[in-house]
């Protein structure tokens, strides 16, 4: 039996046939949108860090009659990061307080909190083709061992810088090009600023590792300072150097040698080196080690120094370096001006994969002498004693013993005359707990 159709039965189809063409696109677009890989990441991280310190000789030397200091530090970081192919957002939040450093009434409980909240980093990463990142934004720089450029974790605030960052990396070479400019505010003219802190940087920082064991780093930093709080006239502070590290077998090896020239906060021609070398052999569990830390000081000072050979470390780490006690942090004032060469030995031991104690012993002296120095250029032995302990993946703990034995050159330039033994102790615990991740 055969069926008519309709004389415009046809015309209807191929009416049909194009609003069908679009929902099958649509549909087959959706698809594909769906099904193709994007990158996408979103993560909370937080660190809560408190610190116990007792504190009879801590940055200086004790004297007698003065009382031990204890207190409880606390820092909290709470970290949002954000990351595509293309792009990565990081904002970190940052509270450190003192316990009990809010002023306490019967009443309300708290009064006259002292501001501890601030934006610790904010920044932006762009991609640039296929290698390249550019950072903008409150940001870490972290670089080599430290030495110039490095993050003072010691202190609870810690220090990020606001700055611009280009990053660009391949196979075995990276290269980093950055700049940084500081103002008082939106000003409307004139570019004052504390001469005391650096005005601008900007550097340049190239590594390349030439074999699997060896990798040597070329880096230039330029910071300015203002003349004076009411003066535009920038000083150029010009620092380049070089940090090598060489690790093979149970040896480890590391030096770095920088030149510092160019102009000081005063006006004055700068000439001044800073040199480390450190060798390190792992023996089963215990690894045993020396060192050598050289910085440049001033023999001349006043109306007869024509060039300053005093090495400024800029923004690098000092804890980490000169000793736990923190004597040595601003070598204008804690050495005179003479400089610093420290002559240390240190032994690790890991007890199991994560427990581990290390011993670090100091020996001090001026790198220089001038007429506000005395003439013994001895200051005294350090001894460091640390012990930490990864209990988990996100938390450790750790303790330290440290104290100082001076000579009667320190004492003089601390300005201690009736001095007792100056020691310092801590434990601190660290949890760094990944809150969310997606």
């Amino acid at each position: 039996m055969t069926t008519k159709r309709a004389p415009n039965e046809n015309i209807k189809q191929v009416g049909k046939k194009p609003k069908l063409a679009l929902r099958t696109s649509c549909f087959l677009l959706v698809g594909m949108t769906i099904s193709t890989p994007v990158f996408a990441q979103f993560k909370v991280d937080g660190q809560f860090r408190n610190r116990f310190e007792l504190r009879d000789g801590y940055r200086k030397l004790a004297a007698e009659g003065a009382a031990p200091a204890a207190f409880i530090s606390q820092r909290t970081r709470v970290s949002f990061n954000y990351e595509t192919e293309g792009l990565k957002v990081k904002f970190t939040t940052q509270d450190v307080r003192v316990w009990g450093d809010e002023q306490l009434t019967s009443s309300t409980g708290v009064l006259g909190d002292y501001a501890s909240l601030e934006l610790f980093e904010a920044f932006v990463e762009i991609r640039t083709g296929t290698a390249g990142w550019l950072s903008v934004g409150r940001q870490q720089l972290v670089y080599d061992n430290q030495r110039i450029l490095g993050a003072r974790n010691w202190n609870q605030n810690g220090i990020a810088y606001d700055a611009i960052v280009y990053r660009w990396q391949a196979e075995n070479r990276e290269f980093h090009l950055g700049t940084s400019w500081n103002s008082t505010g939106e000003n409307t003219s004139d570019n004052f600023f504390d001469p005391t802190q650096i005005k601008s940087l900007s550097y340049i920082w190239a590594q390349s590792s030439l074999s699997v064991s060896w990798s040597l780093t070329l880096s230039h930093v330029a910071s300015a300072v203002t003349k004076s709080e009411t003066e535009n006239t920038l000083y150029f502070r010009q620092t380049t150097g070089i940090y090598s590290t060489y690790e093979k077998g149970n040896l480890s090896l590391s030096a770095n040698i920088y030149y510092q020239f160019g102009k000081n906060q005063s006006g004055k021609n700068v000439s001044a080196v800073l040199f480390d070398a450190e060798s390190k052999y792992k023996l089963g569990k215990l690894s045993p080690g020396i060192g050598l830390s050289y910085l440049s000081g001033n023999s001349k000072t006043g109306s007869s120094q024509q060039t300053d050979h005093l090495f400024d470390v800029l923004y690098g780490a000092r804890h980490r370096f000169f000793g736990g006690i923190d004597y040595f942090r601003s070598f204008d004032s804690h050495t005179n001006q003479g400089g610093l060469v420290d002559y240390y030995f240190f032994f690790d031991h890991k007890f199991t994969k994560n427990t581990s104690l290390k011993n670090t012993s100091h020996y001090y002296q001026l790198a220089q002498t001038n007429p506000t120095t005395p003439n013994d250029r001895n200051l005294g032995y350090e001894n460091d004693l640390v012990l930490k302990h990864q209990f988990a993946s996100w938390g450790a703990l750790e303790s330290g013993y440290l104290f100082y034995l001076p000579t009667c050159s320190l004492k003089t330039i601390q300005g201690i005359d009736d001095d007792k033994f100056s020691h310092f102790l801590y434990v601190q615990l660290t949890v760094s707990p990944s809150l969310f991740k997606n």
